[in-house]
């Protein structure tokens, strides 16, 4: 089974490469790195990190140098961190993880990128009423497609084994922004409907399937604009599928269209270039209908499917992966990430159940988060949990 550690770049920069690596090999005992390329906002706790105890990140940023000439043309571009200076830690990760038989990863957040989407509007999202929801990027957008592939084909100049894409979907209404509000409720009818995207490339696509789409946003607009105006109504229940006479449904089936042909060009950059795109599904099997997500369709297009086995007990685990058996992504496709902190884990042993579970059911490819965020007794934790794997294999 392969096995890693999710990182941030700036766990490298701070503790520098024999202290970074060698916590990672000595008490991880992992074979590879995943180090984050590009990353959303964030403000975190570093337990363990020499020169921090909180951090922030800053928005859609590169942790990496972008060779300007890769980018010429196009209008999205990633911009390098300025944490980073004049380094460039991928090239650092990738002459460390070449000397020390480890393999290096590119954990990427595609869309969910605050910095473009504030400096290009018209790439963002667009709900029923036009409003632009500007910390993401729509997958429909012919100018984030671009972006998309051209990320994907810069990681192959470190010799990164594989990206892990996350956030290359739709997203909802909550995905997250500083000091979002919300003081009346929505109701989660209103809230869904809020967050599905009506860009003229959107309603584009919808159109070419035969979906009507203007007539699905008006009577999307409307609906939301009842729940909004009446408490009562906030909280009725409704079908997705029922709504436009069922022309909503379609209309979503489309946008799961869209992230299925951009993950499969992302994936197809990625193969002629030498390396493997992993999908990150962060909703849990079944429940990514809203963002896009198919996952019978997107097996067949990406290598594999990476989950969140965060979940108290090895059963919890077991069944999240029997999910994804049922929605047509076997076990040998998957990838799985862990935490080994408290929250998840009451033990050592704990973790050494869940890692052997999913050894047992051919889950090839094992991961754990994140390696900045976990005590280093954490860390010890994956360690005797890997060689516990080993052995009892």
């Amino acid at each position: 089974m392969e096995s890693s550690v999710l990182a941030f770049a700036t766990d490298l920069l701070d503790e520098g490469a024999d202290h970074f690596f060698g916590n990672l090999t000595d008490r991880a005992r992992v074979g590879g790195v995943t180090l984050a390329s590009v990353y959303h906002q964030a403000r975190d706790v570093f337990p363990h990190n020499p020169l921090h105890a909180v951090r922030y990140l800053e928005p859609g940023a590169a942790y990496f140098q972008p060779d300007e000439a890769h980018w010429s043309g196009l209008r999205l571009r990633p911009k390098a961190s300025t944490a980073l200076g004049d380094r460039d830690p991928f090239a650092e990760a990738a002459a460390e993880t070449r000397r020390r038989g480890l393999k290096l990863h590119a954990w990427t957040v595609f869309l969910h990128n605050d910095r473009l989407g504030f400096e290009h509007p018209d790439c963002a999202p667009a709900n029923a009423f036009g409003d632009r929801h500007l910390t993401e990027l729509c997958p429909a957008n012919p100018d984030v497609r671009e972006y998309t592939t051209a990320l994907v084909a810069e990681h192959a100049r470190y010799g990164v084994d594989a990206i892990r894409a996350e956030s290359l979907h739709f997203h909802g209404l909550r995905h997250g922004f500083h000091h979002e509000r919300y003081f009346e409720q929505l109701g989660p009818v209103a809230e869904a409907l809020l967050g599905i995207c009506f860009c003229e490339h959107c309603v584009a696509h919808a159109d070419r399937a035969g979906v009507p789409a203007e007539e699905v946003r008006r009577v999307v607009r409307a609906e939301i604009r009842r729940r909004l105006a009446d408490e009562r109504a906030a909280d009725e229940p409704a079908e997705l599928d029922a709504i436009a006479d069922g022309a909503l449904a379609a209309y979503l089936d489309a946008s799961t269209t869209t992230v299925t042909s951009l993950a499969a060009e992302a994936a197809a950059t990625a193969e002629a270039h030498g390396m493997r795109l992993t999908f990150m599904d962060d909703d849990g099997p079944g429940k990514g209908w809203l963002s896009g997500v198919d996952l019978p369709a997107l097996a067949k297009v990406v290598p594999r499917i990476e989950t969140l086995g965060y979940a108290a007990t090895p059963e919890a685990v077991r069944e999240k992966v029997a999910g994804y058996a049922l929605h047509g992504v076997a076990p040998d496709a998957l990838a799985v990430i862990l935490r080994p902190m408290a929250k998840d884990c009451d033990g050592p042993e704990n973790l050494a159940a869940k890692v052997q579970l999913l050894a047992g059911l051919g889950v090839p490819e094992v991961e754990f988060y994140n390696y900045g965020l976990m005590r280093l007794s954490s860390m010890d934790r994956v360690g005797a949990a890997l060689t516990a794997s080993a052995t009892a294999r």
